[in-house]
């Protein structure tokens, strides 16, 4: 499969179709990083190995997206685990071999949406689900009691909503507990959208890179410092990673770009240097 490399992680480019028909065939866990999860990336060890191991990654973002075609190698597609997920139902509804089973949201909230996918698949689908409480992945009692509920709902594929980098971390530790499961999926709030607990952007939103903008707006006193603070560092960190790939790939043509500039373009461009290089460096 081909990668494109984001701030030194392997991005998967291919479209919902050759995902749906690569997992239906191969199985594997799939993660949906988006700039959130990259600034995690950065600080988490124990969630880069877990990146590491997963099968596919795929662009969740459409700032990630934007920012691929910025550095010169485009990702094709914007596939969030929101999107993903009823693509994934809707493909597999008369294919009897897929069971899947929820695991997030609130109490109650993952009932709900198994009640309505499995009326929209018009089959059971959806075999059974389970709401954990908050903390659970430190409770070793409390996660084996859900792997033996998983393995009694007889379910090959697990969707878990629990949120970043929680969700991505307990598929990692736990999947080779549950063998007759062939397919992971890490898929953030979307239990909570079908449900309709939660609402989605609208659609112009989204194709506009302004999902964020919505969750904000819906979320403010929990995502204003995810998305305002923690987040921005990645737009300084593109800029480095292009400046990086102009400096290694073709640094005649930059020394041409260099030679006319101004001791005050200097003194400015150095700056930013330094700037980017520390931001790499800490972030």
């Amino acid at each position: 499969m081909k990668t494109v490399n984001i701030l030194d992680v392997a991005i998967h480019n291919l479209s919902t179709e050759e995902l749906l028909h690569a997992l239906n065939h191969q199985g594997g866990v799939v993660v949906t990083p988006n700039v959130d999860h990259f600034m995690k990336l950065r600080k988490d060890p124990e969630l880069r190995e877990v990146y590491q191991q997963s099968d596919y990654r795929v662009c969740d973002s459409k700032i990630v997206q934007f920012a691929s075609h910025f550095l010169g190698t485009p990702i094709q597609e914007k596939i969030s685990g929101s999107d993903l997920f009823p693509a994934f139902y809707g493909y597999n509804k008369d294919n009897e071999n897929i069971k899947i089973f929820l695991l997030g949201a609130r109490e109650g909230v993952a009932k709900i949406a198994q009640e309505k996918i499995n009326h929209k698949v018009g089959r059971n689908i959806i075999v059974d689900c389970y709401s954990p409480a908050y903390g659970f992945e430190q409770d070793e009692d409390e996660c084996q009691s859900i792997l033996e509920k998983i393995k009694a709902s007889g379910a090959t594929v697990v969707a878990v909503g629990l949120g970043a980098p929680k969700q991505e971390k307990w598929i990692n530790r736990y999947k080779k507990e549950l063998p007759m499961v062939k397919i992971f999926l890490a898929i953030g709030a979307t239990i909570d959208f079908e449900a309709g607990y939660k609402s989605r952007s609208p659609k112009w939103m989204s194709e506009a890179g302004l999902e964020w903008l919505y969750r904000l707006l819906c979320e403010p006193q929990r995502l204003w410092k995810r998305y305002l603070i923690e987040s921005m560092p990645f737009f300084g960190l593109i800029v480095h990673q292009k400046i990086m790939t102009v400096v290694s790939g073709q640094p005649s043509i930059l020394w041409k770009m260099l030679k006319g500039i101004s001791h005050k373009k200097w003194a400015v461009i150095r700056f930013w240097i330094i700037i980017l290089t520390l931001s790499k460096t800490f972030l």
